[in-house]
């Protein structure tokens, strides 16, 4: 009886993955997104992220103290360019990538009382 059970349970196991009840995130490319206030006075800003037909996918509004850094994750489509602009008053940081070569994109967007850095890397290959 034993062997049954644990045979039907590999079954079901190999059923839901045929079927596309396994990992969700499978197909997708994802962005790790770190923004991070250098400068010594709170920030606030928009993040917007956008496919290639220039869709918005997704679109938030924060605000940083002083010396402090927030990480955000975004899944996004796997074909075409997507894009992430992140917007204060007088600054922006903009982040492209794309998602037919990239499953998992990582940037952070650094701010100062002088600048504004930007930096990303594809960490997986699609």
């Amino acid at each position: 009886m034993q062997w049954v059970q644990t045979c039907l349970v590999g079954v079901l196991v190999i059923f839901a993955g045929c079927a596309g009840l396994g990992d969700a995130t499978e197909n997708r490319s994802r962005l790790d997104l770190t923004v991070q206030n250098d400068g010594a006075e709170a920030i606030s800003f928009q993040v917007v992220v956008t496919d290639a037909d220039g869709a918005v996918i997704a679109n938030e509004s924060d605000r940083l103290a002083g010396r402090v850094g927030q990480s955000y994750e975004f899944t996004v489509g796997t074909t075409g360019r997507h894009e992430v602009r992140v917007a204060g008053d007088d600054w922006r940081g903009q982040i492209a990538w794309n998602a037919d070569a990239c499953a998992n994109y990582e940037g952070t967007i650094r701010i100062t009382a002088d600048e504004v850095a930007v930096a990303g890397e594809c960490v997986q290959q699609q």
